[in-house]
């Protein structure tokens, strides 16, 4: 197993991106904002302007979107959010990661969430809010092996409830990919 980096999209990884969307299209959005009509560039753009806090449409926080990459493949994501809005106060958090089916047990889920928080404390974030399903037991192994403390649930009327977890970025430490 190589060394894990979270690292920005680049234009050669489309065919790659795309490929992960649609494998994860039944249970994650892996693109965020994708839109198939637009070029991939225009993808591109619309992430760094979301980085960067520019142009930001209604309920979109600025948000910094990294792949996890193994040896050049594209194993998984994350999106590092700079605020919490009142809807991601509740379900989302300041970090959402997700490893692709083939790629999981590897302990790449955690390594992912692990550079997501000291990128997270780069960026300001001093405590981190992190959410799962609540019955995504192997998410709730990864959140509190990266020093997640459980806070509450959330029920929902629709749809499953969430687990909320607070971690202290400076807090965590090792790595396990």
């Amino acid at each position: 197993m190589g060394t894990l980096r979270l690292r920005p999209l680049r234009q050669d990884d489309e065919e790659a991106a795309r490929a992960a969307h649609r494998a994860m299209r039944d249970e994650f959005s892996f693109l965020l904002g994708d839109d198939p009509a637009l070029a991939f560039g225009a993808h591109l753009k619309m992430l760094e302007q979301q980085r960067k806090g520019e142009y930001l449409p209604p309920g979109i926080v600025p948000a910094t979107f990294l792949v996890a990459d193994v040896d050049g493949e594209i194993v998984g994501r994350s999106s590092i959010r700079h605020e919490l809005d009142e809807r991601l106060a509740k379900i989302g958090g300041h970090i959402g990661y997700a490893v692709l089916p083939e790629h999981r047990r590897k302990g790449y889920a955690t390594e992912i969430l692990r550079q997501s928080l000291i990128v997270a404390s780069s960026l300001g974030v001093d405590r981190a809010l992190v959410t799962c399903a609540a019955d995504n037991i192997g998410s709730a192994k990864v959140i509190e092996a990266c020093g997640g403390r459980y806070d509450s649930t959330v029920e929902f009327e629709e749809g499953p409830a969430e687990h909320r977890y607070w971690i202290e970025p400076g807090r965590v430490v090792g790595g396990t990919a």
